[in-house]
């Protein structure tokens, strides 16, 4: 059983979670150039309002969300409901980075991490779920990263985050198929936005977040569960996580200067 896509994003309702900057900024505006309808959300609605500007009001709902709060995501999707009758795509992008390695630990950082990247998109698909169950239609799809496929330096908190994202959404997957419910995990590699900003060393295959929109676009029309790109990087680390520990941490000591 193959799970379904979506033929064309004209006149669907979409809510991009993590729409003011960089993935979700770039998958909202192709969306909205597509003709979708989108809610936009973010912690920074100053971002939002320029964006929804660029549409109709018809079009664009711009919604502020803060994802470490569950009242604010279940009333945003009261919203969307009361306004459009439904949602057919739940595009979580919004996540945090901090470089952190063992010398540098932080565990309130570290808390913050999680609470972000993995219990937000928890809390998002717990408020889409139910009505989507119901229709047995719909689509949720969740932004990780390839830094989830296994330990890697400066990762301390972002990592396991992330890690914790990938058995999220395959679990999700075998349980929703048999529903109607489309699943799509979304691991990018190196993308061009503030978060990635902060790093200090030279990023293999760097994409921007225009290119990264379109990676993603095309994956959740297709159907497809993993959309990991670009895939000369990604495909590499998934080699990786199969190999030998000993020969794993060889390779990454030889190759990750940092």
């Amino acid at each position: 059983m193959k799970q379904k896509g979506i033929d064309t994003f004209l006149g669907k309702r979409v809510w991009v979670i993590g729409a003011s900057s960089g993935i979700g900024h770039a998958c909202a505006k192709a969306l909205l150039s597509a003709g979708a309808k989108v809610a936009i959300s973010s912690r920074r609605m100053e971002q939002l309002h320029q964006l929804a500007g660029s549409a109709s009001t018809e079009q664009v709902l711009a919604l502020p969300v803060d994802v470490i709060h569950e009242s604010q995501i279940t009333q945003a999707h009261q919203i969307i409901l009361e306004r459009w009758g439904g949602l057919d795509l739940l595009l979580f992008v919004s996540g945090m980075y901090l470089p952190m390695r063992a010398d540098d630990f932080d565990i309130t950082l570290a808390e913050k991490t999680i609470n972000t990247n993995l219990l937000g998109p928890m809390r998002a698909v717990a408020a889409v779920l139910p009505a989507m169950l119901t229709k047995h239609a719909g689509h949720i799809a969740i932004v990780g990263s390839v830094a989830g496929y296994s330990g890697l330096p400066k990762a301390l908190a972002y990592g396991p985050s992330k890690a914790g994202i990938i058995n999220f959404c395959e679990t999700l997957y075998y349980d929703l198929l048999p529903r109607g419910v489309s699943v799509h995990m979304i691991s990018p590699g190196f993308v061009a936005t503030e978060a990635t900003a902060q790093n200090d060393f030279e990023m293999p295959a760097l994409m921007t977040p225009e290119q990264a929109a379109q990676e993603i676009l095309q994956g959740i029309q297709a159907g497809e569960f993993d959309i990991h790109f670009p895939k000369r990087f990604s495909g590499f680390l998934k080699l990786l996580r199969i190999l030998p520990y000993p020969l794993y941490f060889w390779i990454v000591r030889r190759f990750v200067k940092i």
